[in-house]
């Protein structure tokens, strides 16, 4: 494959959030010279985030108001995204929601609608910006974003449905790896444990950031900015050789 170009973008979805992982991943890749399309199904926080992001970075950043689970509002936003920016080289996957319900709360709605935004998502995401960068003739990147869930089954906020559908993302990745292998285009998951972000019912006090690190090793749970460094690690031009990974960001949680 030939090298990355300078003038490259890189896709984050869920940069809605105000203390959330897609934000910290965004202002990370833009200080490492990507374009950004930072995309959230808040249009007001994302929009107010891109300016953000523009003025500090001097870099080009979209803000896209799209649900990743509407394969519509998915194609609008890579329209938007092919019109404004260079070419697609990584697509990074955090757009996601909680489910605390138990295995007996799980109505079909509740069902459907888990697997919707957190699996379907990175699926229709993956799929556009893969078109993309096979046609671009570069390869690429893609990261999605699974969870310590997948593993455990739940426990520290989400629970059964959270499971599954962060257990689907990890099949996804690896299938796309396989698949899109051979055009360059690596796949890889990020397995992140306790992060101190509002997933989990809201900011973590004091009393349950201790809780929850009782089963670390490292004794805290995680920042986002080190998640960060690890997505911004996976869809740089030296990664090319890693490909279908589950890599743990938990402090050592796994092993437990």
């Amino acid at each position: 494959m030939p090298p990355f170009p300078d003038q490259r973008t890189a896709v984050v979805t869920g940069a809605g959030g105000e203390r959330g992982i897609g934000r910290h991943v965004a202002r990370r890749l833009a200080r490492e010279g990507w374009a950004l399309a930072v995309l959230d199904v808040n249009a007001d926080a994302v929009m107010s985030f891109a300016e953000e992001l523009g003025a500090d970075s001097q870099q080009p950043v979209l803000g896209i108001a799209a649900d990743v689970a509407d394969p519509d509002s998915v194609d609008a936003a890579f329209t938007q995204i092919d019109a404004g920016l260079p070419p697609v080289l990584a697509q990074v996957n955090l757009a996601g929601i909680a489910s605390p319900h138990t295995l007996f709360e799980l109505t079909p709605e509740l069902w459907r609608r888990v697997l919707d935004v957190n699996a379907t998502g990175t699926l229709l995401m993956m799929q556009a910006a893969a078109r993309r960068m096979i046609d671009g003739g570069r390869g690429g990147r893609i990261v999605n974003t699974s969870s310590i869930t997948a593993y455990d089954g739940g426990g520290t906020f989400s629970k059964t449905g959270y499971a599954a559908a962060k257990a689907a993302i990890l099949g996804l990745t690896r299938g796309g790896a396989r698949e899109l292998g051979p055009r360059g285009i690596t796949c890889n998951a990020i397995v992140p444990g306790p992060i101190d972000t509002d997933i989990m019912g809201g900011p973590l006090g004091d009393e349950r950031r201790a809780a929850l690190s009782v089963d670390i090793p490292v004794q805290r749970v995680g920042q986002p900015a080190e998640v960060a460094g690890l997505v911004n690690y996976l869809v740089s031009e030296e990664a090319g050789f890693l490909n279908g990974g589950s890599y743990f960001i938990d402090g050592g949680k796994h092993m437990v």
